[in-house]
Formats: C-alpha cells, structure tokens, sequence
C-alpha cells in the first residue's frame, strides 16, 4: 500500500470531491452565452483538434516550469502560481456567488495558499481550482478530442515519471518552495525493526501523501466532456470508475516508488466511458 489507509481513503474523498464540485462549476460555464468571469474568453478552437493547442501549451508551460527549476526560481514560481489559482478559484467561486464577492475571496485564498500556506487552505482550495480551469477547455472538447488528449498525456507522465524523471524533480521543487498544485497530505507512519523475538515500532517517520494537479485536472476535463455529451450522471459514473482506478493504485502500489498516476486513471475513465455507452 502507498501510504496508510486512512490517509488513502481521505485522499480518495478529496479527488471525488473535486471531480463533483468541478463538474457543477462546469454546468454553470457550459451555456455558449455564460461568460467567464474576469473578461476571460473562452477558447476559439475546433473541438475535434482542440487536443493539439491544448497540449503544444502543456509543453510551453512544462518547458518554463523547468527552467525555473534549473535557476531555482522561487519567487517567479510563487507568483506564477498565485495568479494561476487566482484565476481559477475566481472562475469556481463565482458559479456560486456573484462575481465581486468571488475575486475577494479568491485573492485572499491565492494569497495564502501561495505566501502562507496551511494544510487546510491548500487541500480546501485545490477542491475549487480544477471545476474553474476545467470550465475554460470543456466547451471547446469533444470525446474523440479528449480521449486523444487522454493518451497522450499518460504517454507524456510515464516518460516523465519513468524515463526522464523530470516530474520526480518538479515535484520536489513545489515542495521546497512550499507550493504544491496537486491534494497534498502529509502524515506520521510507524518505522518497524525486526528484533530477535519481534518487531516492534521504534520510531515515527514522517511521510507525504500528494497526488498531481494534472491527475485531477485532465480526468475531470474527461469527466466534464461527458456531462456534456451524455448528461450528469453519465459523469458521476465516469467520475466514480476513475476514483476507483485511483484507489486501486494506491492500495496495490509500492510506498517506495513512484508511479505516473495518469496511466492508470485513463483506463478508469475509459472503462466509465464502456459503461456508460452500454447504459446510456
């Protein structure tokens, strides 16, 4: 197992949670005539090659990220990062709410969440931010566009967990600079020692329990183009047999090593997308 199971289960709550906020935020967006807040417009592209600027911008972003890393570059990072969540929580908060009230508290949550940070303000945001991002590209995705888009992001994380590594050290630079896009939970777990008659607990060591932004951000993308292909709880299913897929990597995964979640949460969308075409 990853990590411990109560630390699993709570991650898992975190990731459907996310998937049912964001896909209510997304119904709000859906509409061509509701408009984003901020003056934002939401992409002109052709929903059947929309995967292909989505992803040239994956790498344009990737690419800047890594050089931040080579420099080290904190502070560009930090305020990268809170006008990313800026954004996108003021895009979620206001399907809820009007749109001034949204910015305040969006700019205060931005704020914390990328210059003081605390577990619950990180975790409670991170629930938000993928509903307001996913409602920028849903209404520009079809399923053929998303399923490619799918592939090719699970190809892109094997190679960058597995072969290059790349994802391995951008993962570690969020976490020493104190800014972490993705669930992120840590925890105290017993070390055992075999002794001659038994193993006993000797010590408390500290672990992370982290799951990627990406990994939460590209299924409800999947989820969402389902919501509006075939309905809510056409999505819901979806959203439940990827949360599934989550649960089983985490539960038969080597707490030592690292896995590209995306492989395997592809399969849960796809098996949900089987489901729902028997179904519906």
């Amino acid at each position: 197992m990853k990590h411990t199971f109560s630390v699993t289960i709570f991650l898992i709550l975190l990731f459907m949670v996310s998937h049912l906020v964001g896909l209510f935020v997304i119904k709000n967006y859906l509409p061509e005539e509701k408009s984003l807040p901020l003056k934002i417009e939401k992409p002109q592209f052709e929903e059947k090659t929309a995967y292909i600027p989505i992803i040239i911008t994956i790498i344009i972003t990737t690419i800047f990220a890594l050089i931040l890393l080579k420099f080290r570059a904190m502070k560009i990072w930090k305020i990268w990062f809170f006008f990313s969540v800026f954004i996108c929580l003021t895009i979620s908060f206001s399907a809820f709410m009007k749109e001034k009230i949204a910015i305040f508290i969006s700019l205060i949550l931005a704020l914390l969440k990328s210059f003081k940070p605390n577990i619950i303000i990180h975790n409670l945001t991170e629930v938000f931010i993928y509903g307001g991002l996913a409602s920028i590209f849903v209404p520009v995705l079809n399923l053929f566009s998303v399923i490619i888009l799918l592939l090719a992001i699970s190809i892109y994380d094997m190679i960058a967990v597995w072969k290059t590594k790349h994802m391995i050290n951008l993962a570690k630079f969020q976490a020493e600079s104190n800014v972490f896009a993705g669930l992120f939970i840590p925890y105290n777990k017993s070390v055992k020692t075999k002794t001659i008659n038994e193993n006993k607990p000797v010590k408390s060591e500290s672990k992370q329990a982290v799951l990627g932004g990406g990994d939460i951000g590209f299924t409800l993308l999947f989820s969402g183009v389902i919501f509006k292909t075939f309905g809510f709880l056409p999505a819901i299913i979806v959203s439940f047999t990827t949360t599934i897929a989550l649960l089983l990597l985490f539960l038969f995964a080597d707490n030592k090593k690292f896995y590209p979640a995306m492989p395997f949460l592809t399969i849960g969308c796809l098996i949900g997308l089987g489901i729902v075409k028997l179904i519906f």
